[in-house]
């Protein structure tokens, strides 16, 4: 099964002020009070006022991303960032091949990335995904790594994160749902698919 992640996160609160008045924000609710921003076509234009455009190229560290960033864009997530961090996030993985990229913004301007890697062979905390959400202050917990913690292997598309927030479900929405299951003890029901172990950065 693949993943995918095209989407901001930063403070739940800063992310409820910035977009209480679009039509095409849908919030994901993260651990440690942040939450998620699926970058959606619609979003994209509704922010911007243009359709987005993609990359038709390879990604790589000259082409991290592949939703391009027009100056319309850039602008708008810049000033987000006066009241605190923001990090747009990209991944795909399929077939245990894929990449992942990450730019931070702070006080208006870019404070760190872009990002790419490909290989994510290096130490965990310098994946470009993890690195940019301990630069949002993610705290060390019981997860293996900042990704983990925040609970982005949850949902695997922006479709997966766009139902989990319009249904205001909860970053341990699937372990509660199993462990409801098991005080449930029904011998003729059936334990719902959880998400993968997150081992291997979420990906089974």
């Amino acid at each position: 099964m693949g993943y995918q992640l095209s989407a901001v996160v930063a403070d739940a609160e800063l992310l409820r002020e910035q977009t209480a008045d679009l039509d095409h924000a849908v919030l994901g609710e993260l651990r440690q009070d942040f939450a998620l921003l699926p970058a959606t076509p619609q979003l994209v234009e509704e922010l911007t006022g243009a359709p987005p455009d993609y990359s038709v190229t390879e990604r790589s560290a000259e082409e991290p991303f592949g939703l391009v960033f027009s100056a319309a864009l850039t602008e708008v997530l810049a000033r987000w960032s006066r009241s605190g961090p923001v990090a747009y996030l990209e991944a795909e993985f399929a077939g245990g091949a894929g990449y992942q990229s990450a730019l931070v913004w702070l006080g208006g301007g870019v404070s760190w990335g872009p990002a790419f890697d490909h290989r994510l062979d290096g130490p965990r905390p310098q994946w470009p995904v993890n690195a940019a959400l301990i630069r949002l202050g993610v705290e060390p917990g019981a997860w293996i790594d900042p990704f983990a913690e925040l609970g982005l292997h949850v949902e695997r598309s922006t479709a997966g994160w766009l139902a989990h927030g319009r249904r205001r479900l909860s970053a341990d929405y699937w372990d509660e749902l199993a462990e409801e299951w098991e005080n449930r003890q029904s011998a003729g029901g059936q334990q719902p698919e959880r998400p993968g172990p997150v081992g291997d950065w979420g990906i089974p």
